[in-house]
């Protein structure tokens, strides 16, 4: 009886305290694993020609680019480090060690939130880039973007450092048994600062930008006939800002439904331990969010075709590639 049992532990030997094995049909694991390494891979790809393409040309070197560098780097940890850990995690057993273990969950917070938080910043910028436009350049600047995309890293490290204090000072102390790999959080605090309070920012910027993009919509349908050459090229930058808006409101819709699902489940209270079985579908579906930006930006976004045709074409590799027409 106890050669039969042997197999069916991750650890053998500790016969005592070791996790039992839950093995899945050949077939079904083979589908996980081939969709979650695609996602991963495409997920790095992807993201890595949006920071080539916005950190080499000149002509990118926009402040609501630079939101969108910041959001892509967090999408390329993602598909580089945090997916491909994933994949094990949907091994029968953790074998990587409880400190591999808790450091995995801290990257994955440290990513998820900084997501959060840079879609804050680029609904901000595009409030005030449509509610303010006059304004928006003084206010609105290079650095005063560079601080805030540097405060946005800063704020997510220490925060998913306080978040997961316990599970780092002991690791492993939430798992019951070995070749398991789960942390506890303090979930309510996370449902607030991670959802409740910036989904609500988001939401409450982007309707007040809906309202005044509408009206100067029509404000500019109705007098597009009588406008002058002056006031014409007021209503061109106008159009872009609005296009801008709509573009990355697209961006923000497809983020809120990746997000949304995974913490209105946590929002019930059914599971307050984070762990392989935990709605691992909704985990996922935030995962795919980091791969589904980059896919937006070239059905919306002419610079970035322009990029990567450059970029592949190892076109930038030229002397004064960085100076290259892309918009």
């Amino acid at each position: 009886m106890e050669s039969l049992e042997e197999p069916e532990l991750c650890f053998p030997q500790l016969f005592n305290s070791s996790c039992k094995k839950h093995f899945r049909p050949r077939s079904e694991a083979m589908i996980i694993y081939t969709v979650l390494s695609f996602i991963s891979l495409s997920t790095v790809v992807l993201n890595l020609l949006v920071i080539i393409s916005i950190s080499h040309f000149r002509q990118l070197h926009t402040t609501t680019n630079l939101l969108l560098l910041s959001l892509a780097v967090s999408d390329f940890l993602v598909g580089l480090l945090v997916m491909p850990f994933r994949i094990l995690l949907k091994e029968p057993c953790w074998l990587l060690g409880e400190l591999l273990c808790v450091l995995y969950y801290f990257l994955g917070f440290i990513t998820v939130s900084s997501s959060v938080v840079n879609m804050v910043l680029i609904s901000a910028d595009r409030y005030v880039a449509i509610c303010d436009p006059l304004h928006y350049p003084t206010k609105i600047t290079l650095q005063r973007v560079q601080i805030c995309v540097l405060l946005c890293w800063i704020y997510c490290v220490f925060y998913s450092f306080w978040l997961l204090y316990d599970n780092l000072k002991q690791p492993g102390r939430y798992n019951s048994c070995y070749g398991e790999c789960v942390v506890n959080t303090p979930l309510d605090v996370d449902l607030v600062l991670t959802f409740i309070v910036p989904i609500s920012a988001i939401v409450i910027l982007y309707l007040r930008v809906f309202v005044v993009a509408v009206s100067q919509a029509r404000a500019m349908r109705s007098h597009i006939t009588a406008v002058k050459l002056q006031t014409s090229v007021t209503v061109t930058v106008k159009k872009s800002e609005l296009k801008a808006a709509r573009n990355l409101g697209v961006v923000v819709a497809v983020f809120l439904t990746c997000y949304c699902p995974y913490y209105c489940i946590a929002l019930s209270g059914t599971e307050l331990v984070i762990g392989a079985s935990t709605s691992t579908f909704f985990v996922l579906l935030i995962f795919c969010n980091s791969c589904l930006n980059p896919v937006i930006y070239a059905f919306f976004y002419p610079w970035f075709r322009k990029s990567v045709k450059l970029i592949v074409t190892l076109e930038i590799l030229q002397p004064n590639s960085c100076g290259a027409n892309v918009l």
